[in-house]
């Protein structure tokens, strides 16, 4: 099902948000409390993009377990960004485990990762992906669920469709062709996240200066709060805002 994180607000270090807390992503990698059926470990990739300044994001991507690597333990340390993405991966059976496959996903200043899984998959999306440019298809990151769902997503930015609009619309569709699939999605640019809650967990952590974002939380801050399945969250690291995905 995978696990994943977005984080807005003062520069803090890769490791403060990865490592660090008592049920970090890493931690979660190997002991998740939240899976709801979707498996037991993370095991399968995981990947990180942050944003060093203004412009486009920075990823490592692997498709080892996160602790597995040291690159990224030391680069954690070292590094510091205002805005941060990543996941760790639990992959369906059957579909590839490759760099590639990890979220999060990217274009220009856009980072994207799926947590869940498409029901019926590949079979199901098969029309949807038949309202992709060929070409958008034949360069996927991966044959996988995830990517596909980006691509989708990315065609509707591309399209000059609003990031709010660009989640539900993918959600709703991808619902309609596979139900019963989990699509959180998180979708960011550095300076807001959008995220569904369809299918899967989702809590958000705020403060007067940022906000983050989880599949679960990763301590035990009383300051977490879950969001309810089938909504939309938008966020900023000086504002929340929660509304059904139905009403987008």
């Amino acid at each position: 099902m995978c696990r994943h994180l977005a984080y807005l607000g003062p520069p803090v270090t890769l490791r403060e948000l990865l490592f660090d807390p008592p049920y970090s992503l890493v931690r979660q990698s190997w002991a998740p409390r939240d899976m709801r059926g979707g498996g037991s470990i993370n095991a399968d990739g995981f990947g990180v993009g942050w944003y060093p300044g203004d412009g486009e994001p920075v990823r490592y991507r692997r498709s080892q377990p996160i602790w597995s690597d040291p690159t990224i333990a030391q680069l954690a340390g070292v590094t510091s960004a205002g805005a941060v993405l990543a996941a760790v991966r639990s992959a369906t059976v059957g579909m590839a485990v490759l760099d590639g496959a990890a979220a999060p996903f990217a274009e220009g200043r856009w980072l994207f990762s799926h947590n869940g899984v498409v029901r019926g998959w590949p079979d199901s999306m098969v029309p949807l992906a038949a309202t992709l440019p060929v070409r958008d298809l034949l360069t996927l990151d991966a044959a996988t669920d995830s990517a596909l769902l980006w691509a989708l997503v990315r065609h509707r930015l591309r399209a000059g469709v609003k990031p709010v609009r660009a989640i539900a619309e993918t959600v709703a569709a991808a619902l309609g062709a596979a139900p019963g699939s989990r699509l959180n999605l998180l979708l960011t640019d550095g300076r807001t996240v959008v995220a569904s809650v369809a299918g899967h967990a989702l809590s958000v952590r705020a403060t007067p200066a940022s906000v983050l974002l989880a599949s679960e939380p990763h301590d035990d801050d009383p300051g977490w709060q879950p969001v309810p399945d089938g909504q939309l969250v938008e966020a900023t690291a000086t504002g929340v805002r929660v509304r059904a995905l139905a009403e987008v």
